[in-house]
């Protein structure tokens, strides 16, 4: 039996034809005009030689020619490969090998590193988004000549369930980067089960700024958008200020985010200019929320946020609070269809509810990778007897909602005792003066690792270190509060938003 990923475009075009799929800027996109602008960019792909299985890159960031490249891409039965467009040329070449991709789409910002990486990958073939009137050097060819004419049988490719459809590239926290292989099924279903959780409708008008390079941005926003026909409006960067210029100018309804994007808005200096009455429900994934964030946000806007958790091997959704009703609040809800999660310690055994229960969450059903590409080695260290393992850190409670504390990377272990960074986080937000905070293990002669607090400070506040070691001192063991604290202007953060530890 076949089953296309694209199937999804093709009937919200079939059933809302006019209804606006993509915002960017003063564009409109209708479902119909990214439906057929879909099928000239696959028959493009058949023109340059390419045929179903063949890799495809795609490296740009969120305009509309993402949308219909990917699209294309599945629609002619290749795996579509994205990439971060800010990956220098040995990241690249390193995706580009590795993916087998035949054919890259980047854009003009990317050019000069990304002809280097197709060049050491050995790809040829490289077309280039940029806005009318740009020139390119005349050894590059523009997107638009991947658009063929408009073919007298719309191209919709019959792969099996079971094919992949996209490689989605970790973040490389140890080690290169790592391809998961996600077939058409698993995104399929994690279209339609999420979507139908975080309540999408067709009048809706979501936010589409977390990359969609990144499996949150792919899998959660354009995948479940385009299977419930309602309209996404571009950012292709995030920066508050036009978040915020968005939402109040198209009207969002669903705002997607990761933490820090949340933080972001909250401390906003002109945040009581914007109208933001049009948004009903947020949605939060990708690291854990801290508490205060999420309690800030939903007194200020009156709305409630959801949160989720996913990973690039689990086609982004593993679990999910369904509703605001049925929400356990600072958990990350419950498996979703046709998915198990369970907590076990370092012996494989599974444990029993309860916070001092704190285990490796893994996971098993239909939204698991088919496995990492071209490395069997690395599939089987993650993936034993067909359950996935996390490598996040948290526990279940009696109700069979799920917490996480922690990656278990991150966890600091000070004289014997488990420090989880993301507790002191907690209590830090809840500092006024507070805006970012991010708790690592730091080398210690004597305790193994001792707990170090790094923190940016809200604008016009003022706070020192020993006020703030205090403050946690407080409100928490006494092992666990931070020996010292280092200020910053700001923490750094990976494409999606979130913040890197491992920066620090």
């Amino acid at each position: 039996m076949g089953l296309n990923l694209a199937t999804i475009l093709r009937e919200s075009a079939r059933s809302r034809p006019d209804r606006v799929a993509l915002i960017s800027g003063a564009a409109r996109v209708t479902y119909g005009e990214l439906d057929a602008a879909s099928d000239r960019f696959a028959a493009g792909l058949g023109r340059r030689g390419l045929v179903a299985g063949d890799a495809v890159a795609l490296q740009l960031p969120n305009l509309p020619e993402f949308v219909v490249a990917y699209f294309g891409i599945l629609k002619a039965g290749c795996v579509a490969v994205p990439v971060n467009p800010l990956y220098k040329a040995g990241e690249l070449g390193h995706v580009l090998s590795d993916s087998g991709a035949r054919l890259i789409v980047t854009w003009a910002g990317s050019l000069d590193e990304a002809a280097k990486g197709a060049a050491d990958a050995g790809v040829d073939e490289l077309f280039v988004v940029a806005a009318p009137g740009i020139p390119l050097p005349p050894a590059y060819r523009r997107y638009e000549q991947l658009l063929a004419a408009a073919p007298a049988v719309p191209p919709l490719h019959q792969t099996d369930p079971g094919d992949v459809a996209v490689v989605v590239y970790t973040a490389g926290t140890t080690g290169r980067p790592k391809g998961a292989e996600l077939t058409h099924f698993q995104l399929l279903m994690n279209a339609d089960t999420p979507g139908r959780l975080f309540g999408v409708r067709d009048d809706d008008v979501v936010l589409a700024v977390l990359p969609l390079f990144h499996v949150f941005g792919l899998s959660s926003i354009l995948d479940v958008c385009v299977r419930f026909a309602a309209t996404m409006t571009l950012v292709p960067r995030f920066d508050a200020t036009a978040v915020l210029e968005v939402i109040q100018r198209d009207g969002v309804t669903v705002f997607e985010g990761v933490p820090a994007m949340y933080v972001a808005v909250l401390n906003h200096p002109d945040l009581d200019d914007y109208d933001l009455s049009s948004i009903r429900v947020g949605i939060s994934g990708g690291a854990p929320i801290p508490a205060e964030v999420l309690d800030a946000f939903e007194r200020r806007f009156g709305v409630v946020i959801l949160e989720g958790y996913g990973m690039s091997e689990t086609a982004a959704t593993t679990t999910f609070n369904p509703s605001a009703d049925e929400r356990r609040v600072y958990s990350i809800g419950k498996p979703i269809w046709g998915v198990e999660v369970e907590i076990r310690d370092d012996g494989g055994h599974v444990l029993p509810p309860g916070r001092d229960h704190v285990g490796e969450l893994v996971v098993r059903g239909v939204n698991v990778m088919r496995g990492y590409r071209r490395d069997p080695a690395a599939t089987a260290r993650v993936v034993v007897d067909g359950w996935l393992h996390t490598g996040d850190l948290g526990y279940v409670d009696g109700d069979g909602f799920f917490f996480v504390v922690d990656r278990k990377d991150d966890l600091i272990i000070r004289g014997g005792y488990n420090v989880y960074p993301r507790e002191v986080e907690d209590v830090l937000y809840k500092h006024p003066a507070v805006a970012e905070a991010a708790v690592v293990g730091v080398p210690d002669a004597r305790l193994g690792q001792e707990v170090k607090a790094v923190v940016v400070v809200r604008s016009g506040h003022r706070v020192t270190g020993p006020e703030l070691i205090e403050h946690v001192r407080e409100r928490l063991a006494s092992y666990k509060y931070p020996r010292s604290v280092e200020f910053r202007e700001s923490l750094p953060k990976n494409a999606a938003n979130k913040i890197l530890k491992r920066g620090l």
